[in-house]
């Protein structure tokens, strides 16, 4: 049995007509796929239906409660919410707090600032100045002590500290270079000799023993290696992949076809479904509007509205001329009531208090109000006959 994979074969090359249902890109499908199609998608299709009749339903409740009571009662939270929350709170703010920080900010200039910039303009800044004057003279002082007296001071000690590490620097160099003769004879020469005739020989002995025992191990790692390899290939390699090849694979890409025509049958079945709910909605409107709605239209325009036109010719609109002349009277009975009222109280007055005394109006240059401008008449010195 060959468990390598093999090239895939060269697709046959298709026929001069062209299979119904299928694009020329497509692959061609097996008898398996047919087989299952149909199937599931008659069972995809019954179980689809419900589902997507129900889901037509709720979307329509849904966009009926948007309008009609989630949108109203949205606007109405937000109308409350601005009257009980932002309103007074803006009043809060524009009246209250603006008020009392422009209060505060005028106490904190008033209190705070003023005494501050006055205390450092007229106190601190002359203490400051006298500070700074009474520094440049002490540092000008001392100065001058750095100059007249630490720094000669200082050039003799220099000198003195010269001479005496010149000294110590003779002696010791004469120390170093008697030292480093003693080391070299003493020490470095022994241990050369020791290096080159004794450990230089038994380093290259243990180092040759060392890579045999080396390249022996290498060796011996590389043939348990070599079993391991071939016993774990044939132990475990080729089952896995016979199982992969002969088991898995074919299992999964039956799988893969179930799952293709189970997405496509839902696909299909979600839009019949809605064709379905479609006409189904449609069929109850009709029979709504043909039951409900067309019933009371023709109620209104047969019965209603020549009841109503009768009401308001004979009824309402005699009923509306007998109060507008009711009330008509009312206000000319009133107007005559409240004449006479005038009239008496003008009767009482003179009676107690005697006629008015008449004013005569003055003559002046300007007509009266009964004798008006006109183009014939003129009130002028130089025009009046």
């Amino acid at each position: 049995m060959d468990l390598q994979k093999q090239p895939a074969a060269e697709p046959a090359a298709p026929p001069a007509g062209r299979t119904p249902g299928r694009t020329p890109g497509q692959a061609p499908e097996g008898c398996l796929v047919v087989a299952i199609r149909l199937p599931v998608r008659i069972v995809v299709l019954v179980l689809v239906v419900p589902v997507r009749m129900v889901w037509d339903g709720l979307v329509v409740v849904g966009r009926l409660l948007r309008d009609a009571v989630l949108r109203p009662l949205g606007r109405a939270l937000s109308w409350l919410g601005k009257a009980l929350f932002v309103w007074p709170l803006v009043g809060l703010w524009r009246y209250v707090v603006v008020p009392a920080a422009k209060a505060l900010a005028w106490l904190g200039k008033v209190l705070v600032v003023t005494p501050v910039v006055w205390l450092c303009r007229y106190l601190l800044t002359p203490l400051g100045h006298g500070l700074a004057w009474l520094v440049r003279g002490v540092g000008a002082g001392f100065g001058w002590l750095y100059a007249r007296v630490l720094t000669p001071v200082g050039h003799a000690v220099l000198r003195l500290l010269q001479g005496i590490g010149a000294v110590i620097a003779a002696v010791g160099v004469g120390v170093y270079g008697a030292g480093a003769w003693l080391v070299r004879y003493f020490v470095v020469v022994p241990a050369r000799w020791l290096h080159r005739w004794f450990l230089a020989p038994v380093g290259r002995a243990i180092g040759w023993c060392a890579r045999g025992a080396w390249r022996f191990l290498e060796l011996l790692a590389g043939g348990i290696g070599l079993v391991l390899y071939w016993a774990a290939r044939i132990l475990l390699v080729l089952p896995a992949l016979a199982l992969w090849r002969w088991v898995l694979v074919p299992v999964g890409r039956f799988l893969a076809v179930v799952a293709r025509e189970v997405a496509d049958a839902l696909g299909h079945a979600w839009r019949i479904a809605g064709r379905v709910s479609l006409a189904v909605g449609r069929f109850l409107g009709t029979l709504l509007r043909w039951t409900f709605v067309e019933p009371v239209r023709w109620a209104y325009r047969t019965v209603l509205t020549p009841v109503g036109h009768v009401v308001r010719d004979a009824v309402l609109r005699p009923a509306g001329r007998a109060a507008r002349s009711v009330g008509r009277a009312s206000r000319q009975a009133l107007a005559a009531a409240w004449e006479t009222a005038r009239q008496t109280r003008a009767d009482v007055r003179r009676m107690l208090f005697g006629e008015p005394v008449r004013r005569e109006a003055a003559v002046g240059r300007e007509p009266s109000a009964g004798e008006a401008r006109t183009l014939g008449s003129s009130t002028t010195a130089l025009t009046k006959d």
